[in-house]
């Protein structure tokens, strides 16, 4: 039975029948290094013990198996810190990581070594500084409020990040990347959406799911919230291994993010983080994926399949080509692309 509280421990999580006894000691073992948080919305979702969302959150003995490609920071995030609460990859915009606390603990999660209660917030001054290092860079235009979760700040706090953001003439849009829609809808506030309807500055909200099986009532209530002050909505999505590593379930989870008017945004190839091997889909089954979505989706549907670099080299797409045979300009024939559909056949289109 669903708790009405957070678990937040090995004994809850056993209470609550969502691991065995006999996977207690190793579960304390995980509990040592990374954080179990799932919140009440989410464990009423859960149907069992090992379905796709329980895959997701409750902690695994498999967490303690270390491949050598894994990494305590696999994007690289750290090397492009100047200081703290802030990442600097790309020119024109910036992360923001104003909180270290999620609505809940991703199992996959790439930050999962950052995360947690103990790491909590920035500081009044460490806070300051980022806003003040914000300021300084106006060829900035872009921030991305990310964390944790930065719906986990108090409105007090996110409204004075937001109000600091809003005088900066160079800074034209800004990006809240959540889970809370779905793990803690019930922090959707009116006080909350009230503010967001009136923000003055191009205001976009990411949401993270990676199952159909997450967006329940109370999370597709939140979400329509959301998109009824206007906000553009887009999703984030992680391939993961036993979850959502098949056409029927990604189409199903692309469909609903746009009938709840969400534009699936990145489907991201999973980072490797430390112990999270077992979540892991080969890159040549996530374009074979792809291409049987193919034809099967609406484009609104429609992903960007996108790789993180390891090391801190950015972000590039990974969608399937369907070019098979490349233009050659060295002879006097007109040169053409040579194209197979999403069912095989091949076409000769000249250029």
């Amino acid at each position: 039975m669903p708790s009405h509280k957070n678990i937040h421990t090995p004994q809850q999580l056993l209470s609550a029948g969502l691991i065995d006894q006999a996977d207690l000691p190793k579960i304390e073992q995980v509990y040592q290094h990374y954080a179990i948080g799932i919140p009440p919305t989410i464990q009423k979702q859960i149907t069992s013990a090992g379905d796709v969302i329980a895959q997701q959150v409750v902690p695994s003995a498999q967490e303690l198996l270390r491949t050598p490609q894994e990494a305590t920071d696999p994007i690289g995030d750290e090397r492009f810190s100047p200081l703290p609460g802030i990442v600097h990859r790309y020119k024109d915009r910036a992360l923001l990581k104003p909180i270290h606390i999620c609505p809940l603990y991703c199992r996959f999660c790439f930050r999962r070594e950052k995360v947690g209660p103990n790491h909590g917030l920035l500081t009044d001054d460490e806070l300051d500084n980022a806003l003040e290092w914000i300021a300084s860079h106006s060829d900035i235009s872009e921030i991305i409020l990310t964390g944790g979760d930065p719906l986990m700040l108090s409105f007090r706090r996110l409204k004075m990040i937001l109000e600091r953001l809003e005088a900066l003439p160079h800074i034209t849009t800004i990006r809240i990347h959540t889970r809370v829609p779905i793990a803690m809808p019930e922090t959707i506030t009116p006080s909350l959406l009230e503010y967001l309807k009136n923000y003055p500055k191009a205001l976009w909200v990411g949401i993270h799911i990676n199952h159909a099986a997450e967006m329940g009532a109370e999370a597709c209530q939140a979400i329509k919230k959301l998109a009824q002050c206007g906000l553009p909505l887009f999703g984030q999505t992680v391939l993961l291994n036993g979850i959502n590593n098949s056409a029927a379930a990604l189409e199903t989870l692309f469909k609903t993010m746009v009938a709840n008017r969400i534009k699936p945004y990145y489907l991201h190839q999973l980072d490797h983080a430390p112990g999270t091997q077992h979540f892991h889909v080969p890159i040549s089954e996530g374009l074979a994926l792809l291409k049987q979505l193919r034809g099967k989706v609406t484009g609104l549907a429609w992903p960007t399949y996108v790789l993180d670099i390891p090391g801190g080299y950015g972000k590039v797409p990974l969608g399937p080509n369907y070019i098979t045979h490349q233009p050659c300009h060295e002879t006097n024939a007109s040169p053409f692309l040579e194209i197979t559909d999403p069912q095989g056949k091949p076409h000769t289109i000249p250029l």
